[in-house]
């Protein structure tokens, strides 16, 4: 059993696992919910600026939102993450300091608003358009009728999708480890790898692993359950009714019934 113990010792190793803990827990968990959080609002305030110009009638607004869209969906998350990392470190050190953080952030946030951009634009698309109809014919212009009652239910249809996007985000968010984190802004990947490093074994890579699981898999089944919700609607159980009593009202309905009663 030499291959047991050697996986055993090389992906399960509890003690390595114990003692990574405390810091996937302080700093790892921490600066990955830090820049996913702030990676998904800068997201998507800029997606749904790009969703909004992406269905504008003017093609000086629809062009550039398509150039966006398909030049950060185009490119490798990686790519994107060390083109801005390393090509606006100068710039970042005047304004942030040393610290390639914000970079991360920054880089993160353009990759996802693309995509988030398209959400956006599905989910408006998929109102229909006897909406727009309906609120000429009340007085509404344009830009009142898409901001009080097309946008918001678009936003609403394709809120399983943005929590899809999230979770992406929450694993694309290992890729701001090419860019050098300090070590109080390391992430899970960075905490479990430096610690796989010293400690000689994969577990700490494992336990970051399991973290992020904690994280996705709760995130799944949430967005399965809206995605179902949003689908079906909510609907409520009645006891099932006896056609008996249709029958009975039926019968003292009747002038037949009635005659023969008297």
């Amino acid at each position: 059993m030499d291959w047991f113990d050697t996986i055993t010792h090389t992906f399960f190793d509890f003690n390595a696992m114990a003692d990574v803990l405390p810091q996937l827990l302080a700093t790892g968990l921490r600066n990955t919910l830090i820049i996913s959080l702030a990676s998904t609002v800068i997201g998507v305030i800029l997606g749904m600026i790009v969703a909004v110009m992406g269905i504008s009638p003017s093609k000086w607004l629809r062009i550039p939102a398509r150039v966006y869209t398909d030049l950060f969906r185009g490119l490798p998350a990686i790519l994107t993450i060390l083109l801005i990392g390393q090509g606006f470190a100068r710039l970042s050190q005047s304004i942030f300091g040393p610290s390639p953080y914000p970079l991360g952030i920054i880089a993160l946030s353009l990759i996802a608003s693309a995509y988030i951009g398209e959400i956006f634009r599905a989910g408006i698309l998929s109102v229909d358009n006897g909406q727009i109809e309906a609120c000429r014919a009340l007085g509404m212009s344009y830009t009142k009728a898409m901001a009080l009652v097309v946008i918001p239910q678009g936003i609403r249809r394709v809120l399983p999708a943005l929590v899809n996007q999230f979770i992406a985000i929450v694993k694309d968010s290992s890729l701001v480890y090419f860019l050098g984190l300090l070590v109080g802004e390391r992430e899970l990947f960075r905490v479990g790898q430096d610690a796989a490093v010293l400690s000689g074994n994969l577990s700490p890579l494992v336990m970051a692993g399991v973290f992020y699981l904690i994280i996705t898999v709760p995130l799944t089944h949430l967005v399965n359950y809206f995605d179902n919700r949003f689908r079906t609607g909510r609907r409520r159980s009645a006891p099932p009714i006896s056609g008996l009593n249709e029958v009975k009202e039926l019968s003292a309905a009747s002038p037949l019934t009635n005659g023969s009663n008297t």
